[in-house]
């Protein structure tokens, strides 16, 4: 049987391979309302449809942010949002020369069986949102599947359940000339080990990768988005850098085939120090052996300085575009390998 190729496949390979062009990673901005309106209310900011835009406006336009920042996960609200001077969001994207991309997933729910495993749900319709979201100019979309470590789970029927939607998810974007951005997280929620968390993660991403092959996703147009290997956060004995790096490395040249057009980390939790070092360890010590590229996606640990700086009044837009700025600088400067923490005291 011939092997499908997707009737955009030229244009998915080159999509793939400018978010994960060399220095540049993509910040994800694509919270839902309610997380937004958690995160606003920690700093001092009312959440509202407009205060919202306003902020990722602040984001979006910050100067100079193109020469680190690749493209941006956008929500449903904010892809549909302008611009002080009514330019879309997208467009303002666009002309600067990052990818518009867009969350498609419609959340996580609970499994049957009281386990406290999650689903992710949203395969309803999803071919018709993603022509509308094409047409609109996205080129990339995300889908995040969640996998909790703890007392007899994750159970075999998560895995199964979460890489089944992944992959059939990816096939109707390749079909729709949008790259599917997969995002299999395991949650660093927990007290487990960094040997658990390398066990859990190898499994996941081999049954994820199977399912991918079995729907017949083109991996060339396709960008993984994974956690790191890495303890719990209550983990009574943390892994160093290191160890996170050369653990999260060998895990992903075992699973994840050469083919793929890139890897990008989420943060899932560790600070914004914390998540460049994990990265920069990775590209310093394993950059010429792997044969994707490796950066960054994420989202508090590129948005909370410049989050905390304008929440209080919501003023101060040029300060804290500064400081968001800054931080997709150390993390471009990680993904090369080039990053230390004298940069960070330097500023």
């Amino acid at each position: 049987m011939t092997a499908y190729v997707p009737q955009h496949a030229e244009e998915l390979r080159e999509t793939a391979r400018a978010m994960v062009a060399p220095g540049k990673g993509v910040v994800a901005l694509d919270e839902s309302n309610a997380t937004c309106t958690k995160r606003f209310e920690a700093v001092g900011a009312q959440s509202t449809a407009e205060t919202r835009r306003q902020y990722r406006q602040l984001l979006i336009t910050a100067p100079e942010a193109e020469k680190y920042i690749s493209g941006a996960i956008l929500f449903d609200e904010t892809i549909r949002q302008s611009t002080d001077d009514g330019k879309t969001l997208v467009k303002a994207l666009q002309e600067r020369g990052m990818i518009p991309g867009i969350k498609v997933d419609t959340g996580a729910k609970d499994m049957p069986g009281g386990r406290g495993e999650k689903m992710t749900e949203g395969l309803d319709g999803l071919r018709e949102r993603l022509a509308e979201y094409y047409q609109m100019g996205a080129r990339f979309a995300k889908w995040r599947a969640v996998i909790t470590i703890g007392d007899g789970i994750p159970t075999i029927g998560c895995y199964k359940a979460n890489a089944h939607a992944l992959a059939r998810y990816a096939a109707l974007c390749q079909e729709a000339g949008i790259v599917p951005m997969i995002e299999p997280e395991v949650l660093i929620d927990g007290s487990h080990s960094i040997e658990h968390c390398r066990e859990v993660t190898e499994q996941n991403l081999r049954i994820v990768f199977r399912e991918l092959a079995e729907q017949e996703v083109m991996l060339e147009g396709t960008v993984l988005k994974t956690s790191m290997v890495i303890s719990g956060l209550k983990a009574p004995q943390r892994a160093g850098v290191v160890e996170v790096a050369d653990r999260t490395v060998e895990t992903l040249m075992r699973c994840v085939p050469p083919a793929l057009g890139g890897v990008v980390f989420l943060s899932g939790g560790q600070g914004h120090v914390e998540s460049s070092a994990h990265l920069n360890a990775m590209n310093q010590r394993w950059a010429d052996r792997t044969p994707w590229n490796m950066t960054f996606s994420y989202a508090r640990a590129l948005q909370q300085p410049a989050l905390d700086i304008w929440g209080p009044d919501n003023s101060k837009v040029a300060e804290a575009q500064k400081a968001f700025v800054f931080r997709a600088k150390m993390n471009s400067l990680a993904s090369r390998g080039e990053y230390s923490e004298a940069h960070e005291k330097a500023a």
